[in-house]
């Protein structure tokens, strides 16, 4: 999928909304661990409700991994199904991969061709030849750590780099922006740090922004999009997971998560109009 056609589904939808298939089996509703494959089952019903309502689904490829094959069978019957079913949404496959070029190549080869997503999230902390591998791939993207919600999120990166004393989060964002353009290449910034959207938007402005943390995290809508997005485009997919996935646990679990989902999607018409 390529930046016009995404911009076209976020203004069509009047939604930049991603909905985080963070899917755990002990979390999802008793009655579906009588399926066969309970995470595809959760993520199939899950899928159903919210795609009215959001632009891109992103599975968190630990939450897979963690049940061995019987999990990537499920991650595969997940996205073999959004391919057949919702072409149009964007895909990313929350993997946080970075390595040595070779290998990273074989992670893009992974998750881009044997596995059909659309982006994947990369840490950018090896550096230029880890990442540009991932950038070889036509209509791909990669969606390069820029600045997380996570607490230890401090530990590095807002320390002062250089004379100027630059927050490092600012230096990797503008290093890495040079290394693709704004057809391939994305960046991770979290909704829990919304204050610093004005300061990563001098830094690129015309990139796209994937903004985790909206929801059971605490992030803001309101804010991400009034200090993030870019205007006549937006350039935002503002991801919730938990607080749509787990709104529910009893057999009308997906109803209340499609409530959720539109819930979140409502508060960003306006800023289309």
């Amino acid at each position: 999928m390529n930046r016009k056609e995404l911009i076209a589904e976020i203004k069509k939808k009047k939604s930049c909304l991603c909905v985080g298939l963070d899917t755990d089996l002990e979390k999802i509703p008793g009655h579906l661990l009588e399926e066969e494959d309970p995470l595809f089952a959760f993520n199939k019903e899950i899928i159903d409700a919210t795609a009215p309502f959001c632009v891109a689904y992103k599975p968190n490829i630990a939450f897979y991994e963690a049940y061995g094959l019987q999990g990537w069978k499920s991650l595969e019957k997940t996205m073999a199904y959004l391919r057949q079913y919702y072409p149009n949404h964007f895909s990313i496959a929350d993997a946080k991969r970075g390595d040595i070029g070779n290998t990273s190549t074989r992670y893009a080869k992974a998750f881009f061709n044997k596995l059909g997503f659309h982006s994947i999230t990369v840490a950018p902390y090896m550096g230029e030849d880890s990442v540009k591998p991932f950038l070889a791939f036509k209509n791909k993207w990669s969606i390069v750590l820029g600045l997380t919600s996570n607490s230890g999120a401090r530990d590095f990166q807002f320390a002062p780099v250089g004379m100027e004393q630059t927050p490092l989060y600012e230096t990797v964002l503008r290093k890495t922006s040079s290394w693709g353009n704004t057809e391939n290449l994305m960046f991770v910034i979290g909704a829990t740090k919304a204050e610093h959207l004005r300061k990563v938007r001098a830094v690129i402005p015309e990139h796209f922004l994937l903004v985790p943390g909206v929801g059971t995290q605490g992030g803001s809508v309101e804010e991400v999009m009034t200090h993030g997005a870019i205007p006549g485009e937006i350039g935002l997919l503002i991801n919730a997971s938990r607080s749509i996935l787990y709104a529910s646990s009893d057999k009308h679990f997906a109803k209340t998560a499609a409530s959720e989902a539109a819930r979140l999607s409502q508060q960003m018409v306006k800023f289309f109009l």
